[in-house]
């Protein structure tokens, strides 16, 4: 899927809105993809994207995550850590799926479906440029704004 333009799609989003990818053509898109609201790395990170937000406006690019959780579950996380940008709603798996995202994983001894932490950058013409897969939190936003430094 790197470097072919990614499937236009619609997902719920806080704020009352519904994302469209094709809104957003003439912008960098950064989709990050997490497993679960108001864990401690997913905190983390959404945390750390807040506080570099406005370095990513500068340059452009708007930030959403996505994960399975709910609209509801999404608000509430979102008014807790003051989020700038729209966490999107994928109760159907459909970004999931798009962007192949679900793995098998180990919690606790067993094996359950989740997200893999996951980063997508999709260029201003909808291409999808840059992925990250298996993401480890610390300084990841860090290496995010970087490439999205290098494309200006």
């Amino acid at each position: 899927m790197l470097n072919q333009l990614v499937s236009d799609f619609k997902l719920p989003a806080t704020s009352g809105i519904t994302f469209q990818l094709s809104q957003y053509l003439g912008k960098n898109i950064i989709l990050y993809f997490y497993p679960k609201d108001s864990t401690p790395g997913c905190t983390t990170q959404g945390v750390q994207f807040r506080d570099a937000y406005g370095d990513f406006q500068a340059l452009n690019t708007e930030i959403f995550g996505i994960s399975r959780d709910s609209l509801k579950s999404h608000e509430s996380f979102k008014a807790k850590f003051s989020f700038p940008f729209e966490l999107l709603a994928d109760t159907e798996e459909l970004a999931c799926n798009l962007f192949n995202v679900i793995k098998m994983k180990n919690m606790y001894g067993k094996q359950v479906r989740g997200i893999e932490r996951s980063t997508f950058i999709i260029n201003k013409e909808g291409m999808l440029i840059k992925e990250w897969r298996g993401v480890k939190v610390e300084n990841h936003v860090a290496e995010v704004l970087g490439f999205i430094k290098s494309l200006s």
